[in-house]
């Protein structure tokens, strides 16, 4: 790096090797620092600027003391020359790893989010003015260590410092996430919530912080891998005799079960879940004879699971501890109905956990969730940004379907499979079978079309087959709940 006179030009006792970047009034260097033969970065001020809010700005940075943000080395301020250098931060911005493509698991970015806002609160606890946050000043490195540019700038700390990085974090940081990981739905709910959306204050970085705890907390499951032996840990030798008296062992034992008899099991998938069916605007008969016009729409290929409904309610435990496990109730959901656990919710996730019995029937995450009343199905919904599907929508689906609804088989409850028999044409799962389900709006019974609209279940159900698909129940409490009835849920077309 030449100047105009020919000379290499150097900073003291930082040699420059590439103009990183470049603006207005400075440039930032990649140098090597001599003496300790380390990389470091420089922020040289162009000449004829004036310095004063220059070394203002980096006798603000000096002062941090935090592990996570990034270091000042040296400042220096002569006739022509003005600079700093600072601490070259290791791995690469979450800016670069989006730019080539890398995703990070949900469980991952919670802790990187974690992370900064402790950086974060420690700004706002020593009153740090900080410019604004973006993803090139996260860097996080093959170890999965994290470390933070220094935002520090001259002049007092306002809380409007805090509310903008918080919301600039909440649009950006999905930018990072690979969506097919456990953690998900949590991790991009907190993000709306960072975004302000569904609550009557912003989030603080305190509250972050602590719902990144709990939602690592929730995402860590102990290894149930046996480590190998290492050179610290060696098995203990077994002679041959007691070898041979192991596989001895391990043979008639084998034996054994080869000949007890067989007692089927249900084989559960691991295939992905299905996902939305879109359903074409048009006219569409219904059973009642009559015809209605629908929009584009689209519904889920089948019931909401245990699994589902589990995120949900994990959800509602982090916004309970500030008040916030209303959040998602209808305006009008009675006072007397305080959550919204499914009934014998506790028993039938242990069980859907493990894999095993409830009721006599085998279940797990991927089954659909039962003992849930209409405002339940409403709060999920409304979390999930979706919607219940009405009556005539969830019709105008199976017709589009099925050339003969009353044909569908129905299915008992059990895990989604979609190698299932109760399956339409257009790929909708347990419409005649496993559960009924809630609809949105009330209707008045065909037989009394004068008569009070009642809220209505449809569908067949494990325990109440009645008319497979053409199922209907009307009734009055939204309150009901039974361990057949759960729910799936619609959400308008996107239109590129």
């Amino acid at each position: 790096m030449d100047d105009v006179s020919g000379e290499v030009k150097k900073f003291g006792d930082y040699l420059p090797q590439e103009c990183l970047a470049e603006s207005a009034t400075t440039r930032t260097w990649l140098a090597t620092q001599a003496f300790v033969g380390r990389m470091v970065l420089v922020e040289e001020l162009k000449e004829g600027v004036e310095c004063e809010d220059f070394i203002a700005d980096v006798r603000a940075k000096a002062g941090v003391e935090h592990p996570l943000v990034g270091s000042i080395y040296e400042a220096t301020m002569e006739e022509s020359l003005c600079y700093y250098a600072h601490e070259l931060l290791p791995g690469e911005t979450l800016v670069d790893l989006a730019l080539h493509g890398e995703k990070l698991k949900a469980q991952r970015l919670v802790h990187i989010l974690r992370r900064v806002a402790e950086a974060n609160i420690y700004h706002e606890s020593h009153g740090n003015a900080t410019a604004p946050l973006e993803l090139d000043a996260i860097h996080v490195d093959k170890h999965g260590v994290i470390r933070l540019k220094n935002l520090v700038v001259a002049g007092d700390r306002v809380p409007d410092h805090s509310l903008r990085d918080v919301r600039r974090l909440g649009e950006v940081l999905e930018l990072n996430l690979d969506q097919r990981h456990p953690g998900t739905t949590r991790f991009l709910t907190l993000l709306s919530w960072m975004r302000g959306e569904d609550l009557a204050k912003p989030l603080k970085w305190t509250q972050i912080r602590d719902y990144c705890e709990q939602i690592e907390q929730q995402l860590a499951v102990p290894s149930q891998v046996v480590a190998p032996p290492t050179a610290a840990i060696r098995p203990e030798k077994k002679s041959g005799f007691v070898w041979g008296i192991a596989i001895l062992f391990v043979a008639v034992i084998a034996g054994v079960f080869l000949f007890l008899p067989k007692k089927n099991k249900r084989i559960i998938s691991d295939a992905p879940m299905p996902g939305w069916i879109e359903i074409e605007a048009g006219m569409y008969d219904t059973p009642d004879g009559i015809q209605v016009r629908l929009p584009n729409f689209m519904i889920a290929a089948c019931e909401v699971t245990i699994g589902d409904y589990s995120s949900f309610l994990e959800t509602l435990d982090i916004l309970s501890k500030d008040g916030g496990q209303s959040t998602f109730d209808h305006p009008e959901q009675p006072k007397t109905k305080i959550n919204h656990a499914p009934d014998d919710w506790a028993n039938l996730l242990q069980i859907a956990k493990k894999g095993g019995e409830w009721g006599g029937r085998q279940i797990n995450m991927k089954a659909p969730v039962v003992g849930v009343d209409w405002w339940d199905a409403y709060a999920y919904t409304k979390w999930k940004k979706s919607y219940l599907p009405t009556q005539e929508q969830w019709l105008a689906a199976l017709m589009s379907g099925a050339n003969d609804p009353s044909q569908i088989p129905v299915s008992d409850l059990q895990p989604i499979n979609e190698e299932t028999q109760d399956s339409t044409m257009n790929g909708l799962l347990g419409m005649a079978g496993s559960v009924s389900e809630w609809t949105s709006e009330p209707r008045p019974i065909p037989s009394n079309p004068l008569g009070e609209p009642l809220w209505i279940i449809i569908g067949g159900s494990y325990l109440n087959p009645g008319k497979g698909a053409l199922s209907r129940e009307w009734i009055s409490d939204r309150m009901s709940r039974r361990p057949d009835l759960g729910f799936r849920i619609c959400k308008d077309t996107v239109i590129n």
